[in-house]
């Protein structure tokens, strides 16, 4: 394994329907699993609700959307989307090289 860090930009749309959670929490069990694939956060921005451009699920036509962007080995991003897979309030996720 590779012990250089690389720079990485997540998208994150959080589905908190029905849910007590709020957006923060959910961000924050999020920045934890980061954590736990040797991460490391190093900045968020919260976009906002915003409305989908396609819908897929009529009772869903929009979400918060959350940009975190971390660093870490070149296996985090796989093992952060499938740590996250089962996860219901995460909807979305998308993962780029910064």
């Amino acid at each position: 394994m590779s012990s250089i860090n690389r720079n990485y930009r997540a998208t994150f749309i959080f589905d908190n329907r029905g849910k007590e959670e709020t957006v923060d929490q959910i961000l924050d069990g999020v920045k934890k699993v980061i954590a736990e694939v040797k991460g490391e956060v190093t900045a968020v921005e919260s976009i906002g609700k915003k409305d989908f451009a396609r819908v897929t699920d009529k009772k869903l036509t929009g979400a918060n959307y959350v940009h975190v962007n971390f660093s870490g080995p070149a296996e985090s991003p796989a093992q952060l989307r499938e740590k996250l897979r089962l996860n219901g309030s995460v909807y979305r996720t998308f993962i780029q090289s910064a």
